[in-house]
């Protein structure tokens, strides 16, 4: 067993190392309209952010507004999108492959065109989204998810009620 100072210390020293915080250089940079793949954008705020096809493939994007923000052709693709807000965002023809959007908030989204193949939907939103055109999406998936009757689907495919 090892003595109560030793214990104290570690303790001290593991609260002391920040736990993956966002990079706040590399916010800055996609506030401006830079592309940033794999950067650690944890908690950004993009609100009303306007800019086309940027890349943050495989970017930790978790918890970041993007609300009301204009991101047509923007590639997702393997990042981490959970919690995630993103009401009335414009993200048409966008590519969420391989993303992470559990739990995201996709309220009036237009989503038309967008890739989905492989995301992962768990509790994701998509109340008054339009998903219309959405590639890759499968029933699988949506049944994961939620919407509502104003939620605009490919032919074929249904969402759970939130």
């Amino acid at each position: 067993m090892k003595p109560p100072v030793v214990m104290l210390g570690l303790a001290l020293l593991v609260a002391a190392v920040p736990a993956a915080a966002q990079n706040s250089g590399q916010i800055a940079q996609a506030q401006r309209g830079a592309s940033c793949p794999k950067c650690n954008l944890f908690q950004a705020d993009f609100t009303g952010l306007e800019v086309q096809g940027r890349n943050f493939a495989g970017a930790r994007l978790r918890q970041s507004d993007m609300s009301l923000a204009v991101m047509n052709r923007t590639n997702f693709t393997g990042a981490d999108l959970r919690d995630v807000e993103a009401y009335g965002a414009v993200l048409s023809g966008g590519n969420f492959s391989s993303a992470d959007l559990t739990h995201a908030n996709f309220v009036g989204a237009y989503l038309v065109g967008s890739n989905f193949t492989g995301a992962k939907l768990e509790g994701t939103n998509f109340s008054g989204a339009s998903l219309n055109g959405a590639k890759g999406l499968s029933q699988a998936q949506l049944n994961r998810a939620c919407g509502d009757p104003s939620t605009g689907l490919p032919p074929g495919l249904r969402i759970p009620a939130c």
